[in-house]
């Protein structure tokens, strides 16, 4: 796992102008712990608030050998290209860096441990973290989390990609400013580096992934009581042919309350656009029935009780009234939790 104090290099290869560098951004908008210097040898010497609007003013480098002297102690790889196969100019930055003593945490496909090289060139007191490897000993899902005293809010999706990870942050941080025990669960790479921990969701096998959720589940609210929140990343969505991840993480967190998480406009899934998504009310109407079974008696049932709405692609103006016309067509309050609207969600979240 990934310490919350250890002072990370951040590997970005391109990533700071182009959507492969996802996770690396969500890493630089989210981690609280030190990142002290970004690897992207094209943007070398930019100004990074500038050049990602992610207000992180970190010197950005154009090799391992220039971040040394900003004293990193992990280098992480922030970039998820396609297939998650890890490319030769990042692999050469990953050698660099262990044999420069660094240790290394990867969310890629491509297992870095299984690399002679990589693994010949680790220094001692170091290691290199695979993150996207199934958790031992898995058992199958037994509503096991129920029992937890704490709120466990789970973050479901209309598609992938619409800012699930992004909304559960935003209230955790919104939660934690009021000052109440709040913690989260990364179920994906770049929230389980943010998070330092959790489960790699699309790296277990279908029959153990509820359990999988719950063991992580337990573990995070290890010593939770009744006024913890427990704040669950989402994955998938039950709109998207190719998704099974949105079932096993209702069944492992048992959740008291879901958040739907949209984006402004949306009218199909991106990448399908043969594939109509319902109205926001029926789509609701369906989870909160899926969150209704597989529950122990006396359960209470879970519902949508906010939505996130995505509304990046618009103006102010523009992102005001999705937001009015969402509430209005469902009922239920919604706010962009990246634009200052954490406190609204969290507030109908917990009432």
């Amino acid at each position: 796992m990934l310490s919350p104090d250890a002072p990370v290099l951040l590997l970005q290869h391109g990533g700071l102008s182009d959507l492969s560098g996802k996770t690396g951004l969500a890493f630089l908008r989210y981690r609280q712990g030190p990142v002290v210097a970004v690897l992207d040898p094209g943007h070398a010497g930019a100004d990074l608030p500038l050049l990602t609007g992610i207000p992180r003013p970190v010197p950005v480098v154009g090799s391992v050998a220039e971040a040394m002297v900003y004293g990193p102690q992990v280098a992480v790889v922030g970039l998820a290209p396609s297939g998650g196969v890890l490319p030769e100019p990042v692999r050469q930055s990953v050698l660099e860096a262990l044999r420069s003593g660094l240790s290394v945490a990867s969310g890629l496909h491509t297992q870095l441990a299984a690399d002679p090289e990589l693994q010949a060139a680790v220094q001692p007191g170091s290691w290199i973290w695979d993150l996207r490897q199934e958790p031992a000993g898995l058992g199958v899902a037994a509503a096991r989390a129920a029992s937890l005293p704490c709120r466990r809010i789970l973050a479901v999706g209309t598609d992938m990609s619409v800012g699930k990870m992004s909304a559960a942050l935003e209230l955790t941080a919104a939660a934690r400013q009021r000052g109440l025990d709040a913690r989260f669960v990364g179920t994906g790479q770049a929230g389980i580096l943010i998070a330092g921990g959790g489960v790699p969701l699309d790296a277990v096998r279908v029959d153990y992934a509820a359990g999988a959720v719950e063991q992580a589940v337990l573990q995070v609210a290890e010593g939770a009581g009744e006024e913890s929140i427990v704040f669950v990343e989402g994955q998938g969505s039950f709109c998207h042919p190719g998704s099974t991840a949105t079932l096993p993480l209702m069944r492992g967190s048992q959740a008291n309350s879901l958040l739907l998480v949209h984006r402004a406009g949306q009218r199909s899934i991106r990448n399908l656009p043969e594939i109509a998504l319902p109205p926001l009310p029926e789509l609701i109407a369906v989870v909160e029935a899926l969150a209704r079974l597989g529950r122990p008696p006396g359960l209470a049932p879970a519902r949508v009780k906010a939505i996130a709405l995505n509304t990046a692609q618009l103006d102010d103006r523009q992102a005001a009234a999705a937001i009015e016309q969402t509430a209005q067509d469902t009922g239920c309050c919604c706010a962009d939790p990246v634009r200052g609207g954490a406190d609204r969600l969290l507030e109908a979240l917990l009432s």
